[in-house]
């Protein structure tokens, strides 16, 4: 008699837990019905190789106005000294995303099959925004020396590194003063360092980058040789997204184009007559002073802004030309199609979602 009432005693509570669990499940599913999902899950996390100068703007915005995190997302910034140092482990998987300038080492990695893809303009030269000018001692000009880029020949000029877009750009510059670009000599330091270096006599001209430029003009050591750009909407620098995260984490890496572009769009308002003068300058100034390599306020004012394309738009065009240059400088090995180093499909997709760019007014 006493099993036979545990036995009944078990069954009811069994049944009462039954019930319970089953109304616990129906709260849930009105509460989902009603967009209110009982756990938010757990933010995916991204690594960004970063080199935190002020073309990565669309990262730092992205971030500090929670682009990112609309899309689940949770970004690490991994920072590098130099672009090319984040290619093995954009490589490998080790980074997801990076940001970096074009250069022959992309090229060079595509021939060995490491799957990396531009997928977005990062940093490119429209009308009034150059902010990769051709600096000359003003020593040079101010003595007549120096009056075109025909006058370059046999002088010392600079670029960051051998196979890197300012190669390309000084090549332009070369060729419509008539000259090649062996006829002149090459020095290859880092661009914080040219200013030091055209101060100093050390070299005669730059290809640079801001804030460097305004740096040297504003100390009296160099000055724009002239105010057209020898090479307009060059395309400098670029979005990677490594292989395994394309082919890994697509609906992620779509995710992550979206808060990217809603970034550079946001840095676009802030941008007006080749200045940090548009609406949302002053917000833009202060994440980039806050997050960027460039500390000083006052300095985004005087600097030449790079140009993001507010839709995300690679210039395809200008990455056949600088990719030619390379291979007829010999710093490409083997030949390599555009599509092995160019994958459109995210940001189409993200501007698909996101509707065509409206300048904020």
């Amino acid at each position: 008699m006493k099993n036979a009432k545990r036995t009944t005693a078990a069954a009811v509570a069994s049944g009462q837990q039954r019930r319970r669990l089953a109304a616990g499940a129906a709260v849930l599913a009105a509460a989902w019905a009603c967009g209110m999902p009982a756990a938010a899950a757990a933010p995916a996390e991204v690594r960004i190789g970063v080199n935190n100068v002020v073309s990565d703007a669309p990262f730092f915005i992205a971030n500090k106005k929670g682009y990112f995190t609309e899309q689940g997302i949770k970004v690490v910034f991994v920072p590098f000294d130099a672009g090319p140092k984040m290619i093995a482990p954009l490589g490998t998987g080790q980074l997801d995303v990076a940001a970096g300038a074009m250069s022959a080492g992309l090229y060079n990695a595509a021939a060995r099959d490491i799957n990396i893809k531009v997928v977005a303009d990062k940093g490119s030269t429209p009308p009034q925004y150059d902010y990769m000018p051709i600096l000359v001692r003003k020593a040079l000009v101010d003595s007549g020396k120096v009056k075109s880029y025909k006058d370059l020949k046999g002088l010392k000029v600079a670029e960051a590194a051998k196979g890197g877009s300012p190669g390309s750009k000084l090549n332009e510059a070369l060729k419509s003063g008539g000259l090649s670009y062996k006829d002149t000599e090459h020095e290859y330091i880092g661009y914080p360092q040219h200013v030091a270096a055209l101060m100093n006599g050390a070299i005669d001209a730059s290809v640079t980058t801001e804030p460097s430029a305004t740096q040297a003009i504003e100390r009296g050591a160099a000055v724009r040789l002239t105010n057209t750009d020898p090479y307009p909407n060059q395309q400098i620098a670029v979005l990677l997204y490594g292989g395994d995260f394309i082919k890994k984490q697509p609906q992620l890496a779509q995710k992550f184009m979206i808060a990217y572009l809603k970034g550079a769009r946001f840095y676009n308002d802030a941008l007006k007559d080749g200045k940090f003068a548009g609406p949302n300058a002053a917000e833009v100034i202060a994440i980039l002073a806050a997050d960027s390599n460039v500390k000083d306020p006052a300095l985004y004012k005087k600097m030449t802004p790079n140009g993001i394309h507010p839709d995300g738009k690679i210039n395809e065009a200008s990455l056949a030309r600088d990719y030619q240059f390379y291979k007829e400088q010999k710093y490409v090995d083997g030949s390599v199609k555009m599509e092995q180093v160019v994958d459109t499909s995210f940001v189409n997709a993200a501007v698909k979602a996101l509707g065509p760019y409206q300048p904020k007014q």
